[in-house]
């Protein structure tokens, strides 16, 4: 069996292998970034083997040893919106957020070789997934508020599940999670060598059996995030970013002042909109909350937010100085960040809510 993909100069390959249906991200040169034909073939090939006997889970990996995948297209982004059209940037998002919460539904296992950089889209097909394993060569961040956007993708509901505040502050600070830390943050479930990723795709693929992972699996290592706990759930249980900017100054070690120095970094409207968006995904847990009060956001962010800005700065212009208004946290008025995060009447994105996750 063979699924065509609407994907250009095959940057997804679809395949039927064994009783797998196999999905692997091909644009190894540019880490794997997700296009939206890409989001679009992958869900075409989902929606396909979803009621398909002959397969019996699915196996989503990436071309190549450096990433499974870096996030979306942002240079096409920004380009497309520079141009005047913003509806490119916003159909994506939508099609693609529709993508995450059917991987999330999905009736049969979905195991995800989330092998080398996983940030942003990256997280979004792998990180909602029924099995996600990561190697000792795993890279997993949110780090969009850096370039003006908000962690998306669903990802604010994997955050909200994080144990104590440490969603918080994986959010705000884009922390770059190894192994350890991604499985003790909900973002993983195994790790094993990568010198194993082809021995565990085969089995996978002549069993059709996700339990074959655990065969394979190594205990992870120990976060380096653990010894931080406390310090994590008393700062980041601030009521805004300023005043866990704050409780950072009143503690004045070494980590406290590294940590608001990449607070800081970031877009303060994107910061402050984070911490409303993952203390939100806490409150209603669902997919379909999460995705939609992102949307919210994402959707504003390029003619009310400062992501243009953001992608001038990092990957444009690279001068790695981006202009953002308000400067400091601290001036940033909470009113703005409700208006961003505000339903959108007509523009509301639209999943259908259910209650709880389905996992196989």
């Amino acid at each position: 069996m063979s699924i065509e993909t609407n994907a250009a100069n095959d940057d997804v390959l679809i395949r039927a292998e064994g009783r797998a249906g196999r999905i692997t991200l091909n644009r190894p040169k540019s880490l794997n970034a997700l296009s939206h034909a890409m989001s679009l073939a992958i869900e075409a090939a989902m929606d396909g083997w979803a009621t398909d006997p002959a397969i019996d889970l699915v196996i989503m990996d990436a071309a190549g040893d450096r990433a499974f995948c870096a996030g979306g297209d942002i240079q096409k982004i920004y380009h497309d919106s520079r141009a005047g059209d913003l509806s490119a940037a916003r159909r994506f998002w939508a099609e693609e957020y529709r993508l995450n919460a059917k991987i999330a539904r999905y009736p049969k296992p979905v195991v995800a070789l989330m092998d080398g950089i996983v940030m942003g889209g990256g997280v979004g097909l792998g990180g909602h997934t029924s099995h996600r394993v990561v190697t000792e060569r795993s890279m997993v961040a949110m780090p969009e508020c850096a370039i003006g956007l908000v962690p998306d993708v669903g990802a604010t509901l994997i955050l909200a599940n994080a144990p104590g505040r440490l969603g918080e502050y994986l959010a705000l600070t884009g922390f770059r999670m190894g192994p350890g830390e991604a499985i003790a943050a909900g973002f993983a479930d195994n790790c094993i060598r990568s010198d194993d990723l082809a021995g565990l795709t085969a089995a996978l693929v002549e069993s059709g059996d996700p339990q074959v992972i655990a065969r394979f699996a190594d205990a992870p290592p120990l976060s380096t995030l653990a010894e931080q706990t406390e310090a994590i759930d008393a700062a980041f249980s601030g009521v805004d970013a300023a005043d866990i900017l704050q409780r950072l100054a009143l503690d004045g070690g070494e980590w406290a002042q590294r940590t608001a120095a990449l607070i800081r970094k970031g877009s303060p409207i994107s910061v402050g909109a984070t911490l409303e968006l993952v203390r939100a995904a806490r409150a209603e847990p669902t997919i379909e909350a999460a995705l939609r009060n992102e949307y919210r956001f994402t959707y504003r962010s390029i003619d009310e937010g400062e992501l243009l800005e953001g992608i001038r700065a990092a990957v444009i212009d690279k001068d790695r100085a981006p202009k953002w208004s308000p400067a400091r946290i601290e001036d940033l008025p909470q009113a703005r960040v409700a208006a961003m995060l505000a339903p959108l009447g007509e523009h509301e994105l639209t999943l259908g809510e259910q209650a709880g996750e389905k996992r196989p």
